[in-house]
């Protein structure tokens, strides 16, 4: 069976870093309230370590019956740059291996939206960075990819569920983004800031 680890690692880093995203120590309690207009502190609220708990879909985009593979562990996210960028580093296992990886998030002032890039530090290869903002408390990244040697869209998805729980999606579309196939799904929840 073949695993997507980069896209797995990039979705998981993701999901650790939209947690720290919605709401710093001293922030507002308000979503709203907790960035600055323009984007660039959208992370703030996921700064610190956090208790993940993920499903990776075995072999996506296939006629495959689905086979949700478990993994636990945990992501600390880490500020850089005065926090207009910041780094996810996940480290989960489970009885199908385990995942190591880095996702890198920069932002853009001039486009006004962040880029996540993942690293699967198995391979030490980067993914195609996903491009996007966030909205109304959720964030929405959108790029291209390959899968399999075909072209593929990618969507990753970061809603913070409360204080301390965020939950990261990843979904992964063979028809130009009409139809989309979730293969990852992280649950963090907040050890410390």
């Amino acid at each position: 069976m073949t695993i997507p680890y980069r896209r797995i690692l990039t979705v998981a880093l993701s999901a650790a870093l939209l947690f720290a995203t919605a709401a710093s120590r001293d922030a507002s309690p308000s979503l709203a309230s907790s960035t600055i207009a323009d984007g660039q502190r959208d992370f703030d609220w996921e700064i610190g370590t956090w208790r993940s708990t993920v499903q990776v879909l075995a072999d996506p985009l296939s006629e495959s019956p689905d086979e949700w593979l478990q993994f636990t562990g945990t992501s600390t996210v880490r500020p850089l740059s005065d926090r207009r960028a910041n780094v996810v580093e996940l480290a989960a296992s489970g009885p199908a291996g385990r995942i190591d990886g880095l996702n890198l998030r920069l932002y853009e002032p001039q486009a006004q939206r962040w880029s996540l890039t993942f690293v699967n530090m198995r391979d030490g290869l980067l993914t195609p960075a996903v491009y996007g903002s966030f909205r109304d408390g959720v964030g929405e990244f959108y790029g291209d990819d390959q899968l399999g040697g075909r072209p593929i869209k990618v969507r990753f998805l970061i809603v913070r569920v409360g204080q301390d729980e965020a939950r990261f999606e990843q979904a992964f579309s063979a028809d130009g983004g009409t139809t989309w196939e979730t293969n990852w799904i992280a649950v963090d929840r907040r050890i410390r800031r």
